[in-house]
């Protein structure tokens, strides 16, 4: 009967209580996530239970290490105000072991209205993931806000067409690398999704991000980019993938002046070429000193362009300067 009570409440709570729209979801084995539309106080209850094998004990409760003595028993209602979410564990009487917890995060609804973490770019993408090619293991980055730079990873769940994308959080937080079990001569049918669920304190926020691996595919730096005579000379990056012929690439030439860095809206010449050599036109290219910029995308899929790797020239002395 207590079984059937606690899994009849826990069903109710996707309720209006006292004008508080809510609703109660178990995120993963011990932790529940209280998803409210209005957090200014805001009053909720939640049921819990320590489990069935300890219905005949003698249960009872702590919040956050706190005894809790009108919490006693096997199944149990608390109320949440507003952030005051919290670790909940059960006992076998005052003081005996540990016998189960409940963690119950708080998180706003419907727009998660995020303060954990800074967004990335203009259009407001606060997860930035990047490959070097498509072999499936890419590597995701975000920064926490200086207010919550104590904020951890909770869960990250990842899935391309119901089959699953395994990721491992990196020690400092920020990121993680995940691995996509997909065939690089094959054409991307379905979408990679990955939603982060960062927690603050008791706080939840949800980030989720959708894309085609070929979105994310930037060529690594150039071996090898050297001037030999008068004709500057690259191979495809040590990471791309083999044969070039089928993955191809478009190389974005550019030269500025010296003194002027690759994103120069004044170059003394620029070109898109499919080959790994560039010839420097002396009509052209007049100035005794110079800057090559190199960089590189995926040719057929038109994906993000790779960073700037340049060489500085100065005709006077036998070597350019290169930096990849």
């Amino acid at each position: 009967m207590g079984r059937f009570v606690f899994l009849a409440l826990l069903g109710m709570l996707c309720l209006i209580s006292k004008g508080f729209s809510t609703n109660l979801e178990r995120l993963m084995d011990n932790v529940l996530v209280l998803r409210v539309r209005n957090i200014d106080g805001s009053k909720v209850p939640v049921p819990l239970s320590c489990g069935e094998a300890f219905q005949n004990e003698q249960v009872t409760w702590k919040k956050n290490g706190v005894p809790q003595p009108g919490l006693q028993g096997n199944y149990i209602q608390v109320t949440v105000q507003e952030w005051g979410g919290g670790n909940y564990t059960c006992h076998q009487g005052p003081e005996g072991p540990t016998l189960n917890y409940t963690v119950i995060m708080v998180q706003l609804e419907p727009d998660n209205r995020t303060v954990i973490l800074e967004p990335r770019s203009h259009e407001q993408d606060y997860i930035q993931c990047l490959t070097r090619n498509y072999r499936g293991l890419f590597h995701c980055s975000w920064s926490r806000s200086v207010e919550r730079s104590d904020a951890t990873v909770l869960l990250v769940k990842g899935h391309r067409n119901h089959e699953p994308v395994l990721c491992e959080v990196e020690s400092s937080g920020s990121g993680m690398r995940c691995r996509d079990n997909v065939c690089p001569y094959e054409e991307e049918r379905h979408r990679i999704s990955l939603t982060v669920y960062m927690r603050s304190v008791y706080r939840l926020e949800a980030y989720t991000k959708v894309f085609f691996l070929r979105e994310i595919v930037t060529p690594g730096p150039f071996p090898h980019l050297h001037l030999n005579g008068s004709v500057f000379k690259w191979d495809y990056p040590e990471s791309w993938e083999k044969p070039c012929s089928f993955f191809s690439l478009l190389f974005h030439v550019k030269v500025v002046r010296n003194g002027e860095d690759c994103h120069s809206n004044n170059p003394l010449d620029e070109k898109n070429i499919s080959k790994t050599e560039y010839p420097i036109d002396p009509i052209i290219i007049k100035p005794k000193r110079f800057v090559f910029c190199l960089r590189a995308q995926d040719k057929h899929t038109e994906g993000p362009w790779s960073h700037w790797s340049h060489c500085t020239v100065n005709r006077l002395h036998d070597k350019p300067v290169c930096f990849l």
